[in-house]
């Protein structure tokens, strides 16, 4: 059976982490949370002050920023590692999501995590989320989705789930959070937000979570289906 890559874009709290996971799962691919990436740096560049103005901080950093995914005992997803610390739950806090997409709109950044990126996904199977994996990271991806939805729906989510791990937000401090990473995301000059030519667009407005993983299954045996049959017209070459 032909692996295939699964490339994930879109916007900020749109489901996007969910249902790749979801998606992963199913298709027993491998999964991999590019955000969780640059909120790693982020953390790391909080904690030890690196300006957005040096390069050469920044390059020294990112020497020293070391980020893995193992998965969790219990819950049975990836927890993200930087630096061998679980930091998981610590960069799902507000206060990160306020400088992420200010540190992800770095060119030394990006680079440094597109090119770890491009290694993870070189043996194919894997499902990988994020804003640029379409566009830039994996542009030959078999299957390209880009997910969006209304505003309000996703400011809603995004406080259910702070709400879950213990963090109240009002619901306006999110929304204006969110608009401002959407104005960075796709307006910065390195690997800007933007839906590529051949992905498919779902707005998951009204859809569930199961409706979305349905979809992009489906979407995802089509390709998986049109990759063997590709790879037996080459054997018989």
């Amino acid at each position: 059976m032909s692996s295939i890559i699964i490339a994930l874009d879109g916007y900020s709290s749109c489901g996007k982490s969910t249902t790749a996971k979801l998606v992963a799962q199913q298709l027993h691919y491998a999964y991999i949370d590019t955000g969780a990436m640059y909120r790693a740096v982020t953390l790391y560049f909080i904690q030890n002050h690196i300006a957005l103005t040096n390069p050469k901080e920044i390059d020294k950093a990112l020497e020293d920023i070391h980020i893995t995914f193992r998965l969790h005992p219990v819950t049975k997803s990836s927890d993200t590692f930087l630096n061998g610390m679980n930091v998981e739950h610590e960069i799902r806090k507000m206060y990160v999501s306020d400088r992420v997409s200010e540190v992800s709109a770095v060119a030394e950044v990006r680079h440094a995590m597109v090119a770890q990126q491009q290694r993870m996904g070189r043996s194919k199977g894997i499902v990988m989320d994020g804003r640029d994996i379409g566009t830039v990271v994996f542009p030959e991806a078999e299957l390209k989705v880009f997910m969006t939805a209304d505003p309000l729906m996703r400011a809603q989510r995004r406080q259910s789930e702070l709400l879950a791990k213990g963090e109240m937000v009002d619901l306006p401090e999110i929304m204006a959070n969110l608009e401002k990473r959407d104005y960075i995301d796709t307006h910065r000059d390195e690997s800007p937000l933007r839906q590529a030519d051949d992905a498919v667009l779902i707005d998951n407005t009204f859809m569930t979570v199961d409706e979305q993983v349905e979809l992009v299954v489906g979407l995802a045996d089509a390709r998986i289906g049109q990759a063997v049959r590709r790879a037996e017209t080459a054997g018989k070459k």
